[in-house]
């Protein structure tokens, strides 16, 4: 089992558990753990730069409150905390399961930490 803890600096922690959707994205992101990015908002998604260029493995047109996905045309990481779809397809790599309130509390220009657990 894959576990990341995401902080947000001076905001709190989240944490997301790795699933099998996309097991080459998945492993390509945890092994490159940690990451720290700059936090940017579209509606109700937190998302920030990564340095992890990769083809799209399972893409998807949608997502849930709680998923956490790679976007590749960013490429970024996008965490959902509420309705808002993806701008294209993403590779959904797990789902919050601890701390999803905080990103609703997520200002763009807030610094971002994923480690692993």
């Amino acid at each position: 089992m894959r576990i990341i803890e995401i902080e947000i600096m001076g905001k709190g922690k989240a944490l997301a558990k790795l699933d099998e959707r996309n097991p080459k994205t998945r492993e390509a992101f945890f092994d490159a753990l940690p990451i720290e990015g700059v936090a940017n908002l579209w509606g109700e998604e937190v998302y920030f730069d990564v340095p992890l260029q990769m083809d799209n493995e399972n893409p998807s047109p949608t997502a849930a409150a709680g998923d956490v996905c790679y976007w590749s045309p960013g490429p970024a990481f996008c965490i959902f905390f509420g309705k808002t779809q993806p701008y294209s397809s993403v590779n959904h790599i797990g789902k919050i399961t601890q701390g999803l309130e905080i990103f609703k509390h997520v200002s763009s220009g807030d610094r971002i930490v994923l480690r692993k657990l």
